[in-house]
């Protein structure tokens, strides 16, 4: 049996782990390696890829910024998250604001810590990317457009950083990260519409707050429409293995997501356009390695 103490321990972890969305943190170091061996780096040596130190320090630097955003994030966001998501916020009060500003700080220096290890340019990449989420956090997702479309580079910059260190121009790896961002911008613009109610309550101006759920609406049905752009031509144009079924697939659900779309009116349904939105981008990431289903017996 735990004693009293050990329970307490055990459910402030858990509440840092949910600020911290460590689930969302995971499946981001397992794209980034994943993106490295079947996009970034086909043709290196698998155990090259897997074993290189700076890809390591690299995905460490990317995970504990991450972290660290979500906690400043939390931090500015913790009136709202009562509204919108309260029995969330309940469990993520068991930390106190203090204790979370102190790993936010924490988190950050180790982040620079380990990409001093890589170059001085990785070190002002991340230092440029820590104070665009805080700057993100504090001002600009308050703003209509100009939120929306910051929270979706920030999510896409951990990627960016990989894509810098192997210095792969090719036009397919434009492409995917193109789809990428489009199902993210998708996401943002469905999260706002999901917390209308406590973005009113704290002056958020949201898309949907100064425009309303129609052209909020439109907006997402014309996102869905233009991941149809590098969807054709990933299919089309570029050896992409067996992955072109994930394509098909997410074509069904966006084509779903836009049906359902237009029929939702409550919280719930915003919240399972949501997660629609969620499963094709975790899907995405395991089906990576649908591009060569032979990769690890051919370059071990």
């Amino acid at each position: 049996m735990l004693t009293r103490k050990q329970k307490h321990l055990l459910l402030k972890f858990f509440s840092m782990f949910s600020v911290i969305r460590g689930y969302n943190i995971l499946v981001i170091v397992l794209a980034q390696y994943l993106a490295s061996i079947y996009i970034l780096a086909p043709d290196r040596p698998l155990r090259e890829v897997v074993l290189d130190l700076n890809l390591f320090m690299l995905v460490l630097s990317s995970a504990f910024t991450i972290a660290g955003g979500y906690i400043i994030n939390n931090f500015y966001d913790s009136e709202k998250d009562l509204i919108n998501r309260p029995n969330k916020s309940m469990l993520d009060r068991l930390v106190s604001q203090n204790t979370k500003l102190s790993f936010y700080f924490v988190l950050n220096f180790l982040a620079v810590v380990m990409a001093s290890y890589v170059s001085f340019n990785t070190v002002i990449f991340f230092s440029l990317y820590i104070f665009g989420i805080w700057l993100y956090s504090h001002k600009l997702k308050r703003l209509p457009f100009i939120g929306n479309l910051t929270s979706a580079v920030l999510t896409i910059t951990p990627f960016f950083a990989i894509f810098i260190y192997y210095r792969n121009f090719e036009t397919v790896i434009f492409f995917h990260a193109m789809f990428l961002f489009l199902i993210i911008s998708m996401r943002e613009l469905t999260k706002d519409l999901e917390n209308i109610k406590g973005d009113l309550a704290q002056n958020y101006r949201t898309i949907p707050v100064v425009y309303g759920e129609h052209v909020s609406k439109a907006m997402l049905t014309s996102l869905a429409l233009f991941t149809l752009i590098p969807t054709l031509l990933l299919i089309a144009y570029f050896d992409i293995g067996h992955m072109n079924y994930f394509f098909y697939f997410s074509t069904l659900l966006l084509l779903a997501f836009i049906i359902l779309l237009w029929k939702s009116k409550t919280k719930l349904h915003y919240l399972i356009l949501h997660n629609i939105l969620k499963f094709i981008i975790v899907t995405g990431v395991f089906c990576i390695v649908l591009i060569n289903v032979d990769v690890v017996l051919n370059r071990i």
